[in-house]
């Protein structure tokens, strides 16, 4: 009997016919992952944003772990999910733009999903989570235990779907039409060919309506995520991912939003130039914001100078952008106050992430597509609800690192091959844990050339390599760039060829090495 009270007590053996001591295993824990579509890192209240009213993030930072120099893996929405749901860096997915199905170079690989939907999980999705263009119709199938979610069965029935998939306005309705009939009265039958007519007309970049929440995207995902919450009943632990899409282009919000700021408070950007002495190829012609109907010509300047748009223009876009960020964060709130009513709030993993950030006019630039600061330093949070306690960690980590901590978090085995260190041990704050690695890694292509950079605590080196037809000879060097952001945040000057530097520059070439090694050679 002293045998079997010691089995009962320890829980390590169920035994039939021991009244009082059967015990069921304690659940694994859920995963609850929720995705913002270029959401930058200083867009948040949590990472020091004055301005910008985002409640429900920084209740949840108050909760876990807020990375503080978290850093994207290619700053474009198609690649950057790719490498953060499949744990391998962009040059091993081969998924470099908006077009490459991720399966069609990786047919075997495992994504984040997919392995806990194979460890018995119940695995939902809803929303963007990877870019649809990089996976089949079903959002990749093998990711799901269930059929992907359909927000559009959540939108506002009162309201008719957004034209275009963003719109609500009533005047934007009706030029939409017309535009639509012009095109079909010139003969253009194909949908994407009278789609591509209509937005030389009607594409605004912002829209202020008086709608509810749910008559746009992001209020549909969340109001199908928090009824899956509501929902749901069974024994088998759940992971939910929640993708919205805001705060993308166009910047389209319910009005309310708009109301929590003053467009004349909005910031313009401190440095709207190019660096002094960097490369004219780290930059774009913002082609993305250029696709909408609503923009001016952009002016050029000088070969310092890049691409600016009207103090006037530039104010409203950073409104919408402001505006869609409080929007998506009430989102965030629905969905964590359901996981609160469902009673598993204090049973789930919680991460959240912005995919990559976006420039404001910051160098004359717009959208993101680069290897600069704006673009890369996201917003990254890890709650473990068995580690109470707000910390901050501010040492720099990859979103490569998100794949295998959620794995050692919630005890499922995870893959060998993948290519980001674990922070389980950081974010349970067991002592002396720290990151491992002192930089984390971004890259970009463009034509031509593939551009790394290096991020540590106070430097970033980026490096542009030779990458003709996608071949990658990294002995070929076009470029070098240096930012020293504790004397030049706003990356002014590119300090490479200064003497002074020589240093820094040496041991940011030694990381540089060590990477080609790890992530490059190693192949």
């Amino acid at each position: 009997m002293k045998t079997q009270l010691t089995l009962c007590i320890s829980g390590t053996l169920l035994l039939v016919g021991m009244s009082g001591c059967e015990k069921t295993p304690e659940r694994p824990m859920n995963v609850v992952y929720i995705l913002a579509d270029d959401l930058g890192y200083g867009d948040v209240g949590c990472y020091g944003q004055q301005i910008i009213k985002t409640p429900n993030i920084d209740r949840l930072a108050e909760r876990g772990v807020v990375f503080t120099s978290a850093y994207c893996q290619q700053a474009v929405s198609a690649a950057t999910r790719a490498s953060l749901l499949t744990g391998w860096c962009p040059d091993r997915t081969r998924v470099w733009d908006l077009k490459t199905l991720i399966r069609s170079q990786n047919p075997d690989v495992v994504t984040l999903p997919q392995l806990f939907k194979e460890g018995g999980y119940t695995v939902a999705g809803i929303g963007k989570i990877y870019d649809p263009r990089s996976v089949d119709k079903q959002a990749d199938a093998l990711s799901w235990s269930q059929p992907f979610m359909n927000y559009e069965e959540y939108l506002n029935e009162k309201y008719e779907k957004p034209v275009m998939s963003h719109y609500q306005d009533k005047e934007t309705r009706q030029l939409y039409y017309k535009y639509r009939k012009k095109a079909e009265e010139q003969g253009l039958q194909k949908k994407n060919l009278i789609e591509k007519y209509i937005q030389e007309y009607v594409k605004p970049t912002v829209e202020c309506a008086p709608v509810p929440d749910n008559a746009y995207t992001d209020g549909a995902v969340a109001d199908g995520a928090v009824k899956f919450l509501a929902k749901y009943k069974s024994d088998k632990p759940f992971f939910l991912a929640v993708g919205f899409k805001k705060p993308h282009l166009p910047f389209c919000a319910p009005e309310k939003y708009w109301k929590l700021y003053q467009r004349e408070n909005m910031p313009l950007a401190a440095y709207r130039k190019r660096a002094l002495n960097s490369p004219a190829f780290a930059y774009h012609n913002c082609g993305e914001l250029q696709s909408y109907s609503d923009i001016p010509p952009l002016i050029s300047f000088s070969d310092i100078d890049n691409v600016k748009i009207p103090d006037e223009k530039a104010r409203e876009l950073i409104h919408g952008y402001y505006a869609c960020i409080s929007y998506m964060d009430a989102q965030v709130g629905k969905v964590l106050d359901a996981l609160k009513d469902s009673g598993e709030l204090e049973n789930t993993i919680i991460v959240l992430w912005g995919d990559h950030g976006w420039h404001l006019g910051d160098h004359g630039l717009w959208n993101k597509h680069t290897n600069f600061e704006h673009a890369t330093h996201v917003p990254m949070l890890i709650i473990d609800p068995s580690a109470r306690g707000k910390r901050r960690v501010t040492a720099p980590v990859e979103f490569l690192s998100i794949y295998p901590t959620v794995c050692d978090l919630a005890g499922m085995p995870k893959p060998a091959n993948l290519d980001g260190e674990s922070l389980a041990r950081i974010v349970k704050g067991e002592k002396n844990a720290k990151v491992i690695k002192p930089y984390a890694a971004s890259q970009y292509p463009r034509v031509g050339k593939m551009g790394y950079s290096l991020r540590d605590s106070r430097y970033r080196y980026t490096v542009w390599v030779d990458w003709r037809n996608r071949k990658l000879d990294v002995e070929k060097i076009l470029g070098e760039e240096l930012y020293d952001y504790e004397k030049d945040p706003n990356e002014t000057v590119n300090v490479a060829g200064d003497p002074q530097y020589a240093a820094a520059l040496k041991q940011m070439k030694e990381y540089w090495g060590e990477y080609k090694k790890v992530r490059i050679d190693g192949m």
